[in-house]
């Protein structure tokens, strides 16, 4: 099961954080198909948003064709996203990018500076044109 975490500081609109958050965790494969999203009173509960919220996160996810809600049972992953290339703790290209995330953390980078670092390199091999 998911546990979602918003940070009110991000800039970042609360039910896109949730939108976000489950789009990372199919990719990483811990939500897969037929797996249940917990119910918006779970999600309000644990991170105290207006349950209009999480419905419009879940709407969202709906309207990309993610996950399906299903009357009186709640709202399941139908689709995924999971890649063999960088999921699990072995995945060769995970392993890359976390010895590269500890050398910036040594070299004394501070979060920000490696959001836009990454930020930078990302657009120079996935241009904002050819993204969806």
């Amino acid at each position: 099961m998911i546990e979602f975490r918003i940070d009110r500081r991000s800039g970042v609109s609360t039910y896109m954080q949730i939108v976000q958050q489950v789009d990372q965790a199919m990719r990483l494969g811990l939500l897969t198909p037929g797996d249940r999203l917990p119910s918006a009173r779970e999600v309000v509960e644990a991170t105290a948003v207006n349950p209009n919220t999480v419905l419009k996160a879940y709407r969202e996810l709906e309207r990309q064709g993610l996950v399906e809600a299903r009357r009186g049972l709640g709202t399941f992953v139908t689709k995924s996203l999971f890649s063999e290339a960088t999921a699990g703790d072995d995945a060769p290209l995970r392993q890359e990018l976390a010895d590269w995330m500890g050398r910036a953390q040594q070299g004394g980078l501070i979060v920000e500076d490696v959001d836009a670092l990454y930020s930078a390199v990302r657009d120079e091999y996935y241009p904002a044109e050819e993204r969806p």
